[in-house]
């Protein structure tokens, strides 16, 4: 299949530059600076993306880049274009105020494929501490802005482009339009697309499983519910689906789901731990601490239901694409591991298949439409692998996991009658380890205190809080303190990511 490369700075935006390509129906992969692939054969331009150094700085990332140049179209954003000028002769030099924002381009030139169909006020998103001020020989200013003389250029003799701006922000109002050109240059075919990636990539699971058995831990969210589908079309009852009640679900969640995967015709082996957690978890209050329990006490019991199953080979997981590249630095190295069930490759000695791993979030939902899967299943909003653990501050019992099912339940289920929930990246409450005095039936109370949160966001690495209507938040609050036995007061959580988490533990 065909392919851009993005070469991997360290950038903060670097995944946001493979969504947009992703969003243009065009393969590409993210790979970290120095680690240009062999096999380039297939490949159709590269893009060099941005970073937090400058390049003339001791520590800044400096590939030879002489085996690429004149080789394929080249893109280079921010320290990208910066590092084509510094490598070729020009100057890079730091500015007196560094320039974070909004731009307007002043000037283009309009004949430059690169800039085809872009308005020369067109909005671009700046970041960037250095400038170039002074360009190589062969080299061209193609943009610039009032305050940047050379926002853009290309090269005279070869096909290679830099700006320093990032088109690939939501902020830079033609961006996707100057990446389209981008593609239109490299002569992409642009055919990626759901149907295209279930079609080749069922084949290639029939191809590296051959008739070997898998087994797929569930955990009722959108990334494994997807894998699992499509391990199901391409092997079928070869694979073997556990899903591990471990008392930490919403209400209902177990049985709802486990519904669920009898539609999809899954096979699919429900195991209910949920004592076995609760007494791990008991007098625990530290949140890494709880992650770290429950982790382990859900490889353990995984392992046990998948040495029933005779003759596997394979443990299959729905780790995805963000998972894939925040688990490398840019030398190469990891530096955490995203398995979704961590340690289990290791301890159960099996082969791992992640049929998932080179797609984003967004994509898996379509992917999951094309697979024909429930609009409810696909929708779902992410779910934090410990649970409520983390969502009840301090230690956890039965008692408090009742509490939180119900106003939770309360909550979400509000947000489907009001027509919000598909507004909402993530919601949910918290239940805080403080109780307050309250008046209920005349009578004095003191009970607890709920939190509830929700927050806006493409893929979870920034958030913003919602704006709920104010009318909806009262019948929540009122519902909540009414129906939950132990609540009696309700709060909503206004911060956004940075500076908090969306989860709160």
């Amino acid at each position: 299949m065909e392919r851009i490369i993005i070469l991997d700075f360290g950038s903060q935006t670097t995944q946001l530059i493979g969504r947009r390509l992703r969003d243009l129906n065009e393969y590409c992969e993210i790979i970290p600076y120095n680690k240009f692939p062999e096999d380039s054969s297939r490949v159709k331009g590269v893009i060099l993306s941005g970073s937090p150094y400058s390049v003339y700085s001791a520590t800044a990332f400096q590939p030879d880049l002489s085996h690429i140049r004149g080789r394929f179209p080249i893109l280079g954003i921010c320290y990208g274009a910066q590092y084509l000028v510094h490598t070729s002769g020009g100057r890079v030099e730091a500015m007196p105020n560094r320039e974070y924002g909004r731009a307007q381009l002043s000037k283009i030139e309009e004949s430059d494929p690169l800039f085809q169909g872009i308005i020369p006020s067109s909005q671009v998103w700046m970041s960037h501490g250095d400038t170039i001020t002074e360009l190589p020989e062969n080299f061209q200013v193609t943009a610039s802005t009032r305050d940047v003389e050379i926002a853009a250029f290309r090269v005279s003799d070869e096909q290679t482009w830099g700006v320093q701006f990032h088109p690939e922000v939501f902020h830079s109002t033609d961006g996707s339009l100057l990446l389209e050109n981008f593609l239109n240059i490299c002569g992409c075919k642009r055919d990626w697309s759901p149907a295209s990636f279930v079609e080749t990539t069922i084949k290639e699971l029939r191809r590296q499983l051959g008739d070997d058995k898998v087994v797929l831990a569930l955990s009722g969210g959108v990334d494994s519910s997807v894998a699992a589908v499509l391990l199901n079309k391409a092997i079928g009852s070869r694979l073997t689906c556990v899903f591990v009640d471990h008392g930490l679900l919403r209400k209902n969640e177990f049985e709802n789901v486990m519904k669920d995967y009898e539609h999809l015709g899954l096979n699919v082996v429900g195991v209910n731990a949920q004592e076995r957690f609760f007494k791990a978890l008991e007098g625990v209050s530290d949140p890494e601490q709880k992650r770290k329990i429950i982790g382990s006490c859900f490889i353990d019991v995984f392992d046990e239901s998948a040495r029933n199953i005779k003759d596997v080979k394979w443990l299959a997981q729905g780790t995805i694409y963000p998972d894939v590249i925040e688990s490398l630095s840019i030398t190469g190295t990891t530096i955490k591991s995203h398995h979704n069930v961590g340690g289990l490759p290791e301890k159960m000695q099996l082969k791992l298949c992640e049929p998932l791993r080179l797609l984003f979030k967004d994509e898996v939902r379509r992917v999951g439409i094309e697979l024909g899967m429930m609009r409810h299943l696909i929708k779902r909003q992410p779910f934090p692998g410990p649970g409520l653990a983390v969502r009840i501050l301090g230690c956890v019992t039965p008692e408090k996991i009742n509490i939180l099912q119900e106003a939770d339940d309360i909550f979400i289920n509000g947000l489907r009658q009001w027509n919000l929930y598909d507004k909402v990246w993530q919601a949910g409450a918290i239940l805080l380890p403080v109780q307050s005095v309250g008046v209920m039936g005349d009578e004095r109370s003191y009970e607890n205190a709920v939190a509830l949160r929700a927050v806006s966001s493409t893929d979870g690495m920034t958030a913003d809080w919602v704006h709920l209507p104010y009318d909806f938040l009262a019948k929540m609050s009122n519902e909540i303190i009414n129906k939950v036995k132990g609540i009696n007061r309700v709060v909503y959580d206004i911060s956004s990511k940075p500076p908090a988490t969306i989860e709160w533990e």
